[in-house]
C-alpha cells in the first residue's frame, strides 16, 4: 500500500469525521486503544462543567438538580445500544474486577448444588484472581480451567457458571458468544463474559446471543479516561434470582430512609454499592457520546479493515522477523493485532520513541490496538513502515529500550 492509496482509503472512510471528536497529539500514531483510549475532545469541557458549575455552584443540590443520583443508570442507557442490551439490564459501577466479583458471586449463589466455575486457560489474569479469591471465601466452590477449544465440552452438571473473556487480551482471538451461551444454557449453566477488549470495537448483541451476565471496563475502546468506571450487565430474566454480595446504601430500595436492615432495590439497581464517582462517570459519558450516530456494525467493519491491512503491511515489510500471534481471519479476532518478536519489549519502546504507540505483553508480544473512531489507514501504513525501519537498522537494540518500566 502506498501513501496515496492509504490517503484515498481515509478520504473514502465513512467514519472519518469521528476523528475530529478526539484530541490526538501531533506526530503520534496511537495504537494503544485497547489499554487507554484517546481523549475525547468533549471531555475537558464536560469535566469543567461538572466541577466548576455543578459542584462549584450548586454543591449538594447537584445530586438532584443535575441528576447525579441517576448517573449510573442514565449513562448506562447510552452504552446499551453498543452492547445490544436493554437499558434496565446495564449499570455503570466500580472497576471491572469489583463488578466481576459481584456478578460471579451472585451467579454461584443462584446455582445451588453446583460447585464449579469454568474458565479458559490463559484467561485475563485479574479475572482468574477474582475467581480464586471467591473460592477462598466459599470453600465449596472450585475454579477449573480448560483450553479455549474445550470449553463447551467441559460444561457439565456441576458447572455453576462459565466465566470467559470474549476477546483474548494477548492474541485478540474471539470466542463465539452465541455458541457457548447455547451450550451452557442446555446444561443449566450461567455465563459471565468479560467484554473489556471488545466493547466499543466490535459489534456485540448480548440479547440476541443469549448472554446471562457481563462486565467490561470503560477506559479502553469506550474512551472514558484512566481508571474509568466499569459496567455490568444482568439479563432481565435473571435479575430476580440474583443477589449482590456487596450490598450498600445505593442498592437499598430507599437509600435515604436510612433503615438499619437492608432491603434490596428491584432489578439491576441492586448491584449498586456506594456513592457513585460523579467526575469519573462524567468523563465516561463524554467517551460514550463520541459514538453518537455511528452503528457498531460500521465500527467493526473498519476495525477488521484496519487490522487486516496492518497484518499485510507488517508481513510484507518485516518478513520472518516477526510472527503473527493473532488469528489471520478477521471474523476470529477483535480489534487488536499482536506480533511476536524475541525482543518485543525493546522494539515497542523504539516505536514509541518514533511516535508509534503500541504496547507489550509478556513474554514477547507487540500489541497494536485499532480504535476505528480515530485510527486510519495512513496510521496503519506509517506504523508498519516504522516497525520495518527499526528492525532493519537494529535501532531497538539499545540498553535504554530494554529497561523495563512498571507499565508495559
Amino acid at each position: 500500500m502506498t501513501l496515496e492509496e492509504a490517503q484515498a482509503l481515509d478520504a473514502a472512510d465513512p467514519l472519518r469525521h469521528a476523528r475530529d471528536r478526539f484530541r490526538l497529539p501531533d506526530g503520534t500514531i496511537y495504537l494503544d486503544g485497547n489499554s487507554l483510549g484517546a481523549l475525547p475532545a468533549a471531555t475537558p469541557a464536560r469535566l469543567v462543567q461538572t466541577v466548576e458549575h455543578q459542584w462549584g455552584e450548586d454543591l449538594i443540590a447537584s445530586w438532584t438538580r443535575h441528576g447525579w443520583i441517576d448517573a449510573p443508570r442514565r449513562v448506562a442507557a447510552k452504552l446499551a445500544p453498543l452492547l445490544g442490551a436493554d437499558v434496565d439490564e446495564l449499570l455503570i459501577a466500580e472497576s471491572t474486577s469489583v463488578c466481576l466479583f459481584k456478578l460471579l458471586a451472585a451467579a454461584v449463589q443462584a446455582q445451588p448444588g453446583r460447585s464449579t466455575i469454568l474458565s479458559q486457560e490463559g484467561n485475563f489474569p485479574t479475572d482468574l484472581y477474582v475467581a480464586q479469591g471467591l473460592t477462598e471465601l466459599l470453600p465449596h466452590i472450585r475454579l477449573r480451567t480448560v483450553p479455549a477449544g474445550e470449553i463447551e465440552s467441559a460444561i457439565d452438571e456441576d458447572t455453576a457458571v462459565v466465566m470467559l473473556t470474549q476477546v483474548d487480551y494477548r492474541s485478540a482471538a474471539r470466542l463465539d458468544l452465541a455458541s457457548i451461551n447455547a451450550a451452557a444454557r442446555a446444561r443449566g449453566t450461567l455465563t459471565l463474559w468479560d467484554l473489556s477488549h471488545s466493547a466499543g470495537a466490535i459489534e456485540i448483541d448480548l440479547k440476541r446471543d443469549g448472554c446471562d451476565l457481563a462486565v467490561g471496563c470503560g477506559y479502553k475502546y469506550l474512551n472514558g479516561g484512566p481508571g474509568a468506571p466499569a459496567f455490568l450487565f444482568a439479563a432481565g430474566h435473571l435479575q430476580g434470582r440474583l443477589r449482590s454480595p456487596l450490598p450498600g446504601w445505593m442498592a437499598h430500595a430507599e437509600p435515604f430512609a436510612f433503615e438499619p436492615a437492608f432491603r434490596p432495590a428491584e432489578g439491576i439497581a441492586q448491584f449498586l454499592t456506594g456513592t457513585p464517582s460523579i467526575l469519573a462517570i462524567a468523563a465516561l459519558e463524554a467517551g460514550l457520546d463520541s459514538f453518537a450516530g455511528i452503528p457498531m456494525s460500521a465500527i467493526e467493519a473498519k476495525a477488521a479493515a484496519l487490522s487486516q491491512r496492518f497484518i499485510e503491511e507488517v508481513e510484507a515489510r518485516c518478513g520472518s522477523e516477526v510472527q503473527l500471534a493473532s488469528p489471520r481471519e478477521p471474523s476470529r479476532r477483535g480489534s487488536h493485532v499482536s506480533f511476536a518478536h524475541p525482543a518485543g519489549y525493546a522494539v515497542i519502546q523504539a516505536l514509541i520513541e518514533r511516535g508509534v504507540v503500541g504496547d507489550f505483553r509478556a513474554p514477547d508480544l507487540m500489541r497494536f490496538g485499532f480504535a476505528p473512531l480515530y485510527n486510519g489507514f495512513v496510521d496503519v501504513l506509517r506504523a508498519a513502515e516504522t516497525m520495518a525501519e527499526i528492525l532493519r537498522d537494529g535501532s531497538w537494540d539499545q540498553p535504554r529500550f530494554r529497561e523495563r518500566s512498571r507499565v508495559t
